[in-house]
């Protein structure tokens, strides 16, 4: 398939995940509308099959798996860095050989954008 790429039956878009790799986060303190659940599915096409939506259409997440605790850690630590960056922050839940990203936009009590486009920046992290 021209323009796609992944493994076993699940691919991403090329274009739609570069697209979110090279956007930045916008600041966001509410006043506007959350994604619909529609525009959500849509974005969710751009990132690695195994994030997740809610039910609800108001956030996603990923399931890391790690050999050791030190690469847990120095997973999550990369995913700081990308949240400070961006200036989104994720919920994480860490274990000892797992890492749980969640992201929502809490201002606007739903998915933004900026969720995405972090989301395809931890999918480049974890494809490295």
């Amino acid at each position: 398939m021209a323009g796609l790429f992944g493994t076993g039956p699940f691919f991403v878009s090329v274009s739609a995940m570069k697209d979110l790799l090279e956007r930045k986060c916008k600041p966001c303190e509410g006043g506007v509308e959350p994604l619909t659940l529609d525009q959500a599915k849509e974005l969710m096409a751009a990132l690695h099959p195994d994030w997740m939506l809610a039910a609800s259409g108001k956030s996603i997440r990923r399931d890391f798996e790690f050999s050791a605790f030190g690469r847990t850690i120095a997973f999550a630590n990369a995913v700081a860095w990308v949240a400070t960056t961006e200036g989104h922050h994720p919920e994480m839940t860490i274990n000892y050989g797992s890492c749980r990203v969640c992201y929502t936009t809490t201002a606007i009590n739903g998915l933004s954008d900026n969720d995405f486009i972090c989301a395809a920046k931890i999918d480049r992290l974890a494809a490295e």
